[in-house]
């Protein structure tokens, strides 16, 4: 016999007993009935493993790249500079297939709405954010390996092996590359400060559980 069934009967025989009661135990039966469906309401789906997996790797690796990149391209990194050099390749090479992955893994499981109540302008900000995050991270590391083969220089990938040029030397072309190389970082690191100001306000003023479905499933 269902939980419902026994609590309709005992509020039956209660209210036989002591009709004061038993309308009273009714309105605190309807006030719990009442609270848990608006906490199934207030549930908030959260995304795959995979894409959160995928989310956090992306976001690391950016975190370790724009520093990395501010140092070596302003000659900072002292003696550790052709280390810090090639960390920095390192990780713009791992970035390619994670953001493929990202994208495939998209296509095939659509992004999460976000709450009915959010105005259109936010909406529309929040996609072209998450777009032009995507493009920028399918062009940067290209570009700079673009840039580096242009340059003569290997790409050794932690030290375990080397990528192939993709463009033949080209001392001018591989300034013209790394300066464009410098403009879309400038650019990722917009939008990421853009992308983490949204979901802090989703979290600290609107609280409508929008960043906990990428922390927790």
């Amino acid at each position: 016999m269902s939980n419902a069934v026994h609590a309709t009967r005992a509020l039956d025989h209660l209210s036989a007993r002591d009709p004061a009661a038993g309308d009273a135990a009714i309105i605190e039966f309807a006030g719990v009935r009442s609270l848990t469906g608006a906490s199934k309401k207030a549930a908030v789906p959260a995304y795959t493993v995979t894409a959160r997996v995928l989310h956090w790797v992306t976001a690391l690796v950016i975190v370790l790249m724009i520093p990395l990149g501010v140092i070596i391209g302003n000659d900072w990194g002292g003696p550790l500079r052709d280390l810090l050099y090639g960390l920095h390749e390192s990780l713009g090479t791992l970035l390619i297939p994670v953001v493929l992955v990202r994208l495939v893994h998209r296509l095939r499981n659509p992004t999460l709405p976000l709450p009915h109540e959010i105005p259109a302008l936010q909406r529309f900000a929040a996609h072209a954010t998450h777009a032009g995050l995507y493009a920028l991270l399918v062009a940067q590391p290209l570009v700079g390996w673009l840039a580096t083969s242009a340059s003569g220089m290997p790409i050794t990938v932690f030290g375990l092996f080397a990528l192939p040029p993709i463009t033949a030397e080209n001392p001018a072309f591989s300034e013209q590359l790394f300066l464009l190389h410098g403009l879309i970082a400038a650019a990722i690191a917009g939008l990421v400060a853009a992308h983490i100001g949204a979901a802090l306000y989703h979290h600290v003023v609107r609280k409508d559980g929008v960043l906990m479905r990428m922390i927790t499933g």
